[in-house]
Formats: C-alpha cells, structure tokens, sequence
C-alpha cells in the first residue's frame, strides 16, 4: 500500500467542511493531522461564520483532531492574507504536511486560487465535493444525520438566519440560492452527527446585522477569497456555549 498523504484539513466548522471531513476521513490514503481555521483575532471568532472560539474548540475535541488556529484582523486586505497563509503553509510543509482538504463544491476561480497558492509552497490541493451536485450534497447531509444551523446570511435571507437546515427549510430558499449556499449565500454550524462524538451543545443568542466595506476579493463559506460587492450586509445569530 502507498504511503498515506499527510494532509491539513481546512475546517469552517459548516456543513460543506463537515461532509468533506466525513468523505476524507473514509479515504485509507489520507491522514488528517490538523483541522485548520482561520480565526478573527478582535473578536475571537470564526472567519466570516461568526462562530465563537469556544464552540469552534468544542467541534474539534468532539472530532478527535487537533485544531489549529490562524488568526487574522478583521477584514485583512489580500496581500497581508496571502502573507500569513504562506507562513503558516509553510510551517506545515517542514512538518511533512503534502496536501490541504477543501470543502468547496464549484467555484472554479477560487479552487484554482487555492491550487496556486499551495504549488508556491510545494503542496497540494484536495476536494472531495468537488463538482458534486448540491442539492444531492445537502440531501446526503442530512440522511447521514447530520443536523446544522444557518448562523449567518446575506441581508436579503434574514428569515433563514438561526434556523436548523431541513429538506424542508432547503425547498424555502428563492430559487437562485444555491442549496448549499455555496455563493456566500449563508453559513453555517454543524453541531451532530457521525464525525462527532459528542453533539455540541449550545444556546441561541442575539441576531446581528453588519456591513463590511469589501475588498477587491472577499469569502465564502469560509475566509477564502472570491468576488463581491464593494458594500455586504449580512445578518449574524450568536451561538452561545
């Protein structure tokens, strides 16, 4: 048997990453040494989900893989991204790290951002939902057992924002949403289900509204660049521990 591939796995803490971790953590060629999520140091919170810290900890010991943390300012402009991604990349390759795990499901620009960015450091790129339909996608999410929550929206989904994902929920979305939100239509954290040990338990807190001055390239379903407006609002619902 070839050796395994010793790979990071980039973790938002969403429903997409939670399948791609489910399907690579079946893969007997891969070895997933770290998750790694990129965390708004101001206010200690997962990148563009919102997430607490403390909720983010808690996917990852119920897991059983070690978290890794970048931290980031709020809203960094791509130069000073890319920079302490290629750090921390970099780190990684001297561990004897050969591959990153993605989640995403068709933005072709950005998977081949990411792809470019990893070959300057001599890594590679995996995607396991790659090309996958994603109304099939969300299906299999939730048959699997899998149960997540919309923790942030696009100004015009407020409705949604706070609301556990169901097929039903799914036949709500206008019809150009994409089931997975996989424009940066929505966000979410998943909190059960058999890459779990434990469910996460948490509270419902505040709901939120903010806008970002965007930059020339802003993020998806988690901090990775992509196009956008110059001015995004997007409706916040406050996990609690």
């Amino acid at each position: 048997m070839p050796d395994k591939k010793l790979c990071i796995f980039n973790w938002s803490g969403g429903k997409d990453s939670t399948l791609a971790l489910h399907y690579a953590l079946q893969d007997p060629t891969i070895e997933i040494r770290y998750l790694i999520t990129t965390v708004t140091e101001k206010y200690n919170r997962v990148s563009m989900h919102g997430v607490r810290e403390a909720l983010l900890i808690k996917q990852a010991e119920s897991i059983g893989i070690p978290l890794y943390q970048i931290r980031l300012s709020e809203m960094p402009d791509m130069e000073t991204y890319d920079s302490t991604m290629k750090h921390h990349l970099s780190k990684f390759k001297e561990e004897g790290i050969t591959h990153s795990i993605f989640g995403d499901i068709f933005l072709a620009d950005l998977r081949t951002y990411r792809e470019n960015k990893l070959a300057e450091i001599g890594l590679k790129a995996i995607f396991p939902l790659w090309k996958k339909d994603t109304q099939h996608l969300i299906e299999e999410f939730l048959n699997l057992n899998y149960k997540t929550i919309i923790v942030c929206t696009q100004q015009n989904l407020e409705i949604f924002c706070g609301k556990v994902i169901s097929l039903d929920l799914i036949r709500q979305l206008p019809p150009d949403i994409d089931p997975c939100g996989e424009n940066g239509e929505f966000h979410t954290f998943a909190f059960e289900g058999p890459i779990f040990k434990n469910k996460i338990t948490f509270t419902i807190g505040e709901k939120v509204f903010r806008t970002y001055n965007a930059p020339s390239k802003t993020t998806t379903d988690d901090d990775s660049p992509c196009s956008a407006t110059a001015l995004s609002g997007f409706w916040y619902m406050d996990l609690l521990k």
